[in-house]
């Protein structure tokens, strides 16, 4: 896969002050070599030994002031210049590559140092200056910053709007695998997955001590996938396991940047869904339900037997290019806060200035919001919204996870609420978002009442702040990975 366009290239490494040792012994070693004196005239003159001059030099030894300024004076230069003149192309060098060794990143990396000296050819020092800088661009572009994530994740929802977020060729590999095992419509059934599990070459083992980090592992050589036996409410065991059996299907290598190893997810989710609910049954069950003018999301969620998150995606995937209806979808926490978002329909959501939808604050008259306003907590809502940019009509449910309350949802633009259930609805809002008076500022009732009288702590979101766990996997601890799979090496009976 070609690096993403979000990566940004890092600079080369800042050398360190010349304030420090190292550096200001390359200079007045510089200076000294430059001025044809040996240590020994020097070192008459500073009043020091040539073994404590040379130590100086190689960085080894800090040198009292009285003794720079009396170098100073026997060079020609003053006390600042001394320690703060911009150096010659070598003396760059030398102190660059001196630290680049020191960095935690050479150490990390267990490198070799060598011993720069006089002798060095400027060659070999900028050779390995640039391997070192060569490492450093390397790493910046593996630990993905959350701005750098966003950007990514931007890129590729670029991407799924222009092919109205369907894979066709994903799409052909799923049937195809569905006809492998005899599959003729409805729901996936549990002996059907275990077909293709088989079918596949792999066999699949339930334990309690799966990795936390982890929602599967899959042993590579000996072709087992671990799912844990524990209930987790906010992953389905079948669509873990078909993620799993997804990155083999699909030909995943480890992924070198942070923009791969998203692409991957949504590929092997796309994977998991088309097994799911297949296309061809979906499309019939879509087509009928058009004609009737009475799709609804809940629906697909019954007959597939799957979660409402998934048959919202899964309706983004095939209603534009089977139904030609363009549409959005919406995942939205009980705090407001974006975490997925979609659309090809011209929905203004909310973006920073990298395009990143992921992050931002739904407006509060949006279905997204309104839904947590709603005492049935079971039915579907339904809602038409006005916005600058048209009347979006949306339908969206609420769902409980161990994170909280989300808001699903899917909507459209006010031409096409005709073929849903729910365009009756008589809930409509009005959202001029991101105007300031729409529901960024209180109500002036309320600013009057409490404006300079309160002040809350706010829950500090220190994850914002952090790079992304650094690895071809970000967040999974491989130690955790390797030494569960060696205590599972042998056969499991």
């Amino acid at each position: 896969m070609p690096t993403s366009p979000w990566i940004i290239q890092p600079s080369a490494p800042e050398p360190e002050s010349f304030l420090d040792s190292f550096g200001l012994g390359r200079r007045l070693h510089a200076l000294r070599k430059a001025r044809g004196l040996t240590l020994a005239q020097v070192s008459e003159h500073a009043g020091v030994a040539p073994s404590q001059l040379s130590m100086i030099e190689n960085g080894k030894r800090e040198s009292k002031v009285g003794t720079l300024q009396r170098l100073a004076s026997l060079y020609g230069t003053s006390l600042d210049e001394l320690t703060q003149g911009t150096p010659d192309h070598r003396t760059q060098l030398e102190v660059e590559l001196e630290a680049a060794m020191r960095s935690p990143l050479a150490k990390a990396a267990n490198l070799p140092t060598i011993r720069i000296s006089p002798r060095t050819p400027t060659e070999v020092l900028e050779a390995m200056v640039a391997l070192h800088r060569e490492l450093a661009r390397q790493a910046e572009e593996r630990a993905a910053t959350p701005e750098e994530a966003r950007r990514a994740n931007t890129e590729l929802r670029r991407e799924m709007r222009s092919r109205n977020n369907h894979w066709a060729e994903i799409e052909a590999v799923a049937a195809k695998l569905l006809g492998r095992v005899g599959y003729r419509g409805g729901p996936l059934s549990e002996r059907l997955i275990g077909d293709i599990t088989a079918h596949l070459g792999f066999s699949l083992a339930h334990v309690g001590d799966l990795p936390a980090s982890t929602r599967s592992v899959t042993d590579l050589r000996s072709k087992r996938i671990y799912l844990t036996r524990s209930s987790r409410p906010d992953h389905s065991p079948r669509t873990v396991l078909l993620q799993a059996l997804g990155h083999h299907v699909l030909g995943h290598d480890r992924p070198a940047t942070y923009g791969a190893f998203l692409r991957q997810r949504v590929e092997t989710n796309y994977f998991a869904a088309a097994l799911l609910m297949p296309e061809a049954s979906m499309v019939e069950m879509l087509t009928a339900a058009k004609a009737s003018k009475d799709l609804a999301i809940e629906d697909l969620r019954d007959a597939f037997g799957v979660s409402y998150e998934t048959a919202g995606h899964r309706f983004t995937n095939l209603a534009t290019r089977h139904l030609g209806i363009r549409l959005h979808f919406f995942r939205v926490h009980e705090s407001g806060t974006y975490h997925k978002a979609y659309e090809n329909d011209g929905t203004p959501f909310p973006a920073d200035h990298t395009g990143a939808i992921e992050g931002q604050v739904a407006c509060r008259q949006w279905t997204a919001r309104q839904v947590f306003e709603q005492v049935d907590a079971f039915s579907a809502y339904h809602q038409y919204t006005d916005t600058p940019a048209g009347t979006f009509w949306c339908t969206a449910h609420t769902e409980a996870t161990p994170n909280g309350r989300f808001s699903i949802g899917v909507g459209v633009p006010f031409d096409s609420a005709k073929w849903f259930r729910g365009r009756e609805t008589k809930h409509r809002h009005k959202s001029t978002c991101p105007a300031p008076d729409c529901c960024r500022v209180p109500p002036r009732e309320l600013m009057d009442a409490w404006a300079g009288h309160a002040w809350p702590s706010a829950r500090a979101h220190s994850h914002i702040l952090a790079a992304l766990p650094p690895g071809a996997f970000p967040g999974v601890d491989e130690t955790e990975v390797y030494t569960f799979l060696q205590a599972h090496a042998s056969p499991i009976r």
